[in-house]
C-alpha cells in the first residue's frame, strides 16, 4: 500500500510566494468510509455481532468524550490518545486574562508508536499536475519516513503569529 498524493500547479494569492506559481502537494483522498461500513468490517473481521460492536464502539465514543471535556488525555485503544485544547494569544499582563484571548478550540491526537510506524513503513506516490491538469512528473517516496509526533512538531500544531497554545 501506499498514500497517494498530488502536487498541483497553483496560483500563490497570499504570503510570500503571491503572485506566482508553486507546487502544492495535497493527499488524494479516495472517498470517506462511513461509520456503517467501519463497523461492519471490524464485525467481519473479530466475529462479533454487528449490533455487539456498534454498542461497544457508541459507549467508547461516549466515555471519551465525557473524559476529555473533564480535562483528561483519553487513550483509543490501539490508535492512540485524544485530548481538548485551546490555541490563544498571549497577554503580558494577568489582568489581560480572558477567554477572548482564545482563538479556537482543538482536538489534539497523538498516535500509538504502532500507529507512527505503519505511517513510516508506509510509502508515498506523488503524481505532478502543471496548472491546466495535465500529468508532468510522478515520484516513488525517498524521504527519511520520520513522523510528526504530536503537537510539539512543526505543522499547523505549533504556535502561530506570537499565539501560545493553551492546552
Amino acid at each position: 500500500m501506499a498514500i497517494n498524493l498530488k502536487a498541483k500547479e497553483c496560483l500563490q494569492y497570499v504570503g510570500k510566494y503571491a503572485g506566482s506559481y508553486r507546487y502544492v502537494m495535497t493527499p488524494e483522498i479516495y472517498s470517506r468510509l462511513t461509520e456503517r461500513k467501519v463497523l461492519n468490517e471490524a464485525a467481519m473481521r473479530s466475529g462479533i455481532s454487528q449490533g455487539t460492536i456498534n454498542a461497544a464502539w457508541s459507549a467508547i465514543g461516549e466515555v471519551i468524550k465525557a473524559w476529555a471535556t473533564e480535562g483528561h488525555s483519553v487513550a483509543i485503544p490501539g490508535l492512540g490518545t485524544m485530548r481538548f485544547g485551546v490555541r490563544a494569544t498571549s497577554v503580558e499582563s494577568v489582568a489581560d486574562v480572558s477567554s477572548s484571548l482564545i482563538t479556537c478550540r482543538r482536538v489534539i491526537f497523538t498516535p500509538s508508536t504502532d500507529i507512527k510506524n505503519e505511517l513510516a513503513n508506509t510509502g508515498i506516490n506523488i503524481t505532478c499536475y502543471d496548472r491546466d491538469g495535465n500529468v508532468v512528473k510522478q515520484v516513488a517516496s525517498d524521504d527519511d519516513t520520520s513522523v510528526e509526533d504530536g503537537e510539539d512538531a512543526g505543522g499547523d500544531s505549533g504556535t502561530e503569529n506570537g499565539d501560545n497554545p493553551l492546552v
